[in-house]
């Protein structure tokens, strides 16, 4: 059974910090439906009603563009192990780049990454949790270090030029580009 909250509980945040990934859905009116998983320790609850996550850069930017355009996220999380449960937040988001004013305050939350590209800062609109009954149990055996491994090696003006160079989305939506190289950890 369903039950939907206004915001998160306490309940809801200890679910959400044990959990070593996340999904992300976007979509804007017309095109494609993008759906993530994210890993890493990128995910902060900064209130009841706020949280945001540290993205790097990857294979595109469609998530920017669909908040661009739209404004809608939803961020599941699914537990793994004891009790059975699946955890959405759907929400309305916005990309903030190193270049924004809100940059500084929001990277506080976070440990920066190699390769941070933005933080989706997203204002939580409702909660909802279900059974997750049939979700299997699973382990983790470790993150993946590629995707860090190879910002880290990356050098920073070609990472700017290629980072400037997308600001089109699978659709040809428009994204804003990261104006910088972040070394992170």
């Amino acid at each position: 059974m369903a039950d939907f909250t206004d915001a998160l509980t306490e309940k809801h945040i200890a679910m959400i910090a044990a959990q070593p990934v996340f999904f992300v859905a976007t979509a804007a009116t017309e095109g494609r439906i993008n759906l993530s998983p994210k890993g890493y320790d990128a995910f902060r609850v900064l209130s009841p009603t706020r949280v945001a996550y540290l993205d790097l850069g990857g294979s595109g930017n469609e998530t920017h563009a669909h908040l661009a355009a739209d404004g809608r996220i939803t961020v599941m999380f699914c537990n793994f192990q004891q009790p059975a449960l699946i955890l959405r937040i759907y929400g309305r988001g916005q990309a903030v780049l190193p270049q924004d004013a809100e940059w500084g305050t929001l990277a506080a939350h976070f440990t920066l990454l190699p390769g941070t590209r933005q933080i989706f800062d997203i204002a939580v609109e409702s909660v909802q949790s279900s059974c997750g009954w049939g979700v299997p149990f699973m382990t983790l055996e470790g993150e993946r270090e590629t995707l860090k491994k190879a910002h880290r090696q990356a050098d920073p003006a070609q990472w700017e030029a290629k980072t400037a160079a997308r600001i089109r989305s699978i659709d040809g939506l428009p994204t804003r580009a990261t104006d910088r190289y972040i070394a992170g950890d």
